[in-house]
Formats: C-alpha cells, sequence, structure tokens
C-alpha cells in the first residue's frame, strides 16, 4: 500500500494527485527556458561572471531535466498520457543522455523497498555517514570533470560490449550508477549533441562545449550527487517512510541552483509518489496539519542535509 494513504484519506489524496497538461508544459518550457536565458545573458554581457553563472545555472537545469523525467516516469508530469511518455523521453530524458523507460522500472523498484537490501538505490546511501574528507573528495571530483568522464566513458564501453545483447542490456539498465543513463546510446548522443549545435549555431563555435557539454561534466554531476545525499544519506535502513527518506527545506537559491521543481520534498513523495511534484508543498502542509511533522525526517537546508551525511565531520 502508499505509505501516504495510511495519513491521507482519499478525498484529501485526490486533488493532491491531480495531473494538468498546462502545468506540465509550463515546467518543461521554463527548464528549457532558463537554460537558454543563461546562454543569452552570457552572450549580452560576455564576461567571466556570467560565464561561469551559466555554467552553474545550466547544470541545475539538466538536473531540473532529470527530475521533470523522474515525474514523467510516474506518470505525473503531464494528464494526457502520450504527452507525457514523449515529454519525459525525447524532451527531458534523452538530452541529457538518459533513458525514461529502462529508468522506470529501476525506479519504482526503489519505491518499493526503499533503503532495504532489496532497494537498488541503497548502495548510493549506504556508505554514509562518510568523512568530511571523503565526501570532499567526491565533490572535487564532480566539479572538476573526472566523474562525468568516467560515467561517460562507462557508459559508452557499455553500449559497445553489450550491443546486440538485449539480455544484457536489460540487465544493464538495473545498475544503480547507471540509473539516469541511456543504454541506447545513439539516440541520446543524437539528441544531446542537437542541444550542443543549436547553443552553437546561435552564438559561437564554441558555445556548446562551455554551455551544455561543460555544466554536464561538471556541475550537474556535483548537484546530482548532493541531491541523493540529502534523499537517503543517513537515515534509517528500515521501512519507516518517516525516518527512511528525508524532505530538506530549502530557500531560493537552493531552489534555483541545487533542488529545482520542489525536489527537495522527498519525503512527501515517497508517501504518495503519484503527487506532481509542484503540489509536493500543499502535500508537506496537509501532513503537517495531521501533526505528523514531529515524525518526519527533515533537515533545515542543504548544509544541514550535508552535516548528517558527514560533511564537516572530522
Amino acid at each position: 500500500m502508499t505509505p501516504g494513504k495510511a495519513y491521507l484519506s482519499s478525498d484529501e489524496i485526490r486533488p493532491l494527485a491531480a495531473r494538468s497538461d498546462g502545468m506540465g508544459l509550463w515546467l518543461v518550457l521554463h527548464c528549457w527556458g532558463v537554460i537558454f536565458g543563461a546562454v543569452a545573458v552570457f552572450a549580452v554581457f560576455p564576461n567571466v561572471l556570467t560565464g561561469i553563472l551559466a555554467v552553474i545555472i545550466i547544470g541545475s537545469r539538466q538536473l531540473g531535466l532529470a527530475i521533470l523525467m523522474h515525474e514523467a516516469a510516474h506518470v505525473a508530469l503531464f494528464k494526457t498520457r502520450r504527452w507525457n511518455e514523449f515529454a519525459g523521453e525525447w524532451i527531458c530524458g534523452r538530452p541529457i543522455m538518459a533513458e525514461m523507460f529502462a529508468y522506470r522500472h529501476y525506479h519504482l523498484t526503489h519505491h518499493r523497498f526503499t533503503q532495504t537490501d532489496k532497494d537498488p538505490d541503497l548502495a548510493l546511501s549506504a556508505k554514509f555517514p562518510a568523512s568530511h574528507a571523503s565526501i570532499k573528495r567526491k565533490f572535487i571530483r564532480d566539479l572538476t570533470g573526472q566523474t562525468g568522464v568516467k560515467l561517460l566513458m562507462a557508459q559508452i564501453m557499455t553500449h559497445v560490449r553489450l550491443a546486440g545483447d538485449d539480455e544484457a542490456m536489460d540487465a544493464a539498465k538495473t545498475d544503480a550508477a547507471q540509473a539516469f543513463k541511456s543504454t541506447d546510446l545513439v539516440k541520446s548522443l543524437v539528441m544531446f549533441s542537437s542541444v550542443a549545435l543549436l547553443m552553437s549555431l546561435a552564438g559561437a563555435w564554441w558555445y556548446g562545449l562551455v554551455f551544455w557539454v561543460l555544466p554536464y561534466l561538471t556541475w550537474f554531476q556535483f548537484v546530482l550527487r548532493v541531491r541523493n545525499i540529502a534523499e537517503h544519506a543517513a537515515t534509517e535502513t528500515s521501512d519507516d517512510p518517516f525516518q527512511n527518506v528525508r524532505t530538506t527545506h530549502a530557500n531560493w537559491i537552493e531552489r534555483a541552483l541545487v533542488a529545482p521543481y520542489w525536489v527537495n520534498y522527498h519525503l512527501e513523495h515517497h508517501m504518495i509518489m503519484h503527487v506532481p511534484c509542484w503540489q509536493l508543498p500543499k502535500m508537506h502542509t496537509a501532513l503537517l496539519r495531521k501533526g505528523l511533522g514531529h515524525r518526519m525526517k527533515t533537515a533545515p537546508s542543504y548544509a544541514a542535509a550535508l552535516a548528517e551525511a558527514g560533511w564537516g565531520r572530522t
């Protein structure tokens, strides 16, 4: 049973779970608008500061595309199913080298067995709490592109090694390290490269490299790790839906650069996974009104969530 049904009635859940084609379209347009808007700001005001900000903002919106693909995997991005499937796969997933249909099967298993031995994501959180030095090394690898290059090379090698072997390809799609990655590499490379090419055609030849490839290899990897840590690191390895996942309160800077599209309300998402992301703040309020706030594992900020995972520890 969906955990939230034990605490919220059907009449309370129904309006929260209502999907919207209009809101889905707005979220997708907003995400891509921010991406190309950041490039446009640099084009009008070309300097080091606007360039760095563009890389950071675009990397955060690449995470935004991953989040919207995640929404579509739960059939929550659009009310119209064919729009949901198309947008999740081709407008959100493939441009960041991800494959929604493979991810959906993997991710629903995570929801079914959250923080148990059968959770395919357990390997991502089991290493925490970790030392400050260990987390720092991970962040440095992310921000210098080492993680991105390593994962991209692994993705390419997996595709080459498994080409033509459908059973082995399906098995690879259950690998936690490849959860957001596409094993059907050619289609994803075409979409990923098309975005870079479009940026270069709109500006200088190097725009695609600096404003699409570089954010993907650096800031996107960093915020993806921060998000993973905040959601399940240093939580209970149990079936308690209030303690095996964390909601992190985020200010506007964190929402802009680390936690787009209400991804910080992760406990609420696990409570009822088909509630659209834009409804999660309302669901958080509904749970508080039920007097459940004292049971919920929350962090007041992303810095606090990282501290629980070991950031700042000797």
